[in-house]
């Protein structure tokens, strides 16, 4: 039976994926898995021995769509559920399931405060769209898979970081979903070892600040590794604190100590790290009983209300002694 799951975006939504592919390929005799994702984002499951293809998003969604047409699919498990995964379920006119948004519920809860969202990870609204294959959640976890060649060699870091480190993810998609630089800093200061700062080109000069104000046991890492270089630190490090972010989900899939720390967003949209196996691993910080919270199901640019409670209102010093215990 050959399969096409359909997820092109973003870093830790891609990752939440993970136990479908798995399991698909486990439980269905004869199951051929084909991903089709952003270019960007092959890296996250083209090492995976669950995938059989990985077939790349670039500009042209007609391009893909007719390449994916050739293949001749059984089945779609459309786990984006959008325009274009619609477009592409058309064009192949095979059967397709497609996973429940809630987006009903979401607006209610972001907008009248209504929370109406089922107590369930979006890991299990994933694996509904193989049910119908006789496919159950096997409670293992995320997976994300690094070739030894892909990884950061810990002989590379600083010496005082080989013995092991707390990995600071700084960076969000979003500045709602991020603590401001000086709590940051603070909360850098305040963890206890060496640290490795990790996130992209555009959380460096971030990054700066908080090596500057905590001095030598910081190495600051941002910009310096692809998605799966990142990754690999994360999977090194002995805990790590993150947003609301793909770093939160990456750490997740490989079983790490992690305290995500959330703002203007919430884990009841069904998004928390997800450690089945291992649930003491996974640690919440937010500011519960804020009345403007969650104000959106992604993020904004700046907090719309201005105060921005929801992270400055942060117990900093509580998150410190949760990482450093």
């Amino acid at each position: 039976m050959k399969i096409l799951v359909l997820r092109f975006s973003s870093i830790g939504d891609i990752v939440l994926t993970s136990p479908v592919l798995r399991c698909v390929k486990q439980q269905v005799p004869g199951a051929e898995v084909h991903v089709a994702t952003k270019r960007g984002f092959i890296d996250l499951v083209a090492h995976s021995p669950y995938v059989d293809h990985v077939h790349a998003l670039d500009e042209d969604l007609g391009d893909l769509t007719r390449r994916l047409k050739a293949m001749g699919f059984d089945e779609v498990i459309d786990l984006h559920h959008n325009l274009r995964t619609s477009r592409i379920k058309r064009a192949l006119s095979v059967p397709s399931h497609s996973f429940p948004k809630r987006n009903i519920e979401k607006w209610l809860l972001v907008n009248f405060k209504l929370d109406r969202m089922p107590t369930e990870h979006i890991v299990d609204r994933y694996m509904s769209t193989v049910a119908h294959l006789g496919v159950k959640n096997d409670g293992q976890g995320l997976d994300l898979f690094i070739p030894s060649d892909r990884e950061v060699d810990p002989s590379t870091l600083p010496e005082a970081h080989r013995a092991g480190y707390v990995a600071m993810a700084i960076g969000a998609a979003h500045a709602t979903k991020r603590l401001p630089e000086r709590m940051l800093a603070e909360l850098a200061r305040l963890v206890q070892g060496p640290l490795v700062l990790i996130g992209g080109q555009e959380d460096r000069a971030v990054a700066r600040a908080i090596a500057t104000e905590v001095g030598g046991r910081v190495y600051d890492a941002t910009g310096q590794y692809d998605i799966l270089g990142s990754a690999s630190l994360i999977r090194q490090a002995k805990k790590v604190m993150a947003h609301d972010s793909g770093a939160m989900h990456i750490a997740a899939a490989f079983r790490r100590p992690v305290m995500s720390v959330w703002g203007n967003t919430v884990p009841e949209f069904g998004m928390g790290p997800y450690i089945p196996t291992e649930p003491k691993n996974a640690m919440t910080a937010e500011v519960k009983g804020l009345p403007c919270r969650p104000c959106s199901k992604i993020g904004h640019g700046q907090c719309p209300k201005g105060h921005f409670r929801c992270m400055e209102d942060q117990d900093l010093r509580a998150i410190a002694n949760t990482i450093n215990a």
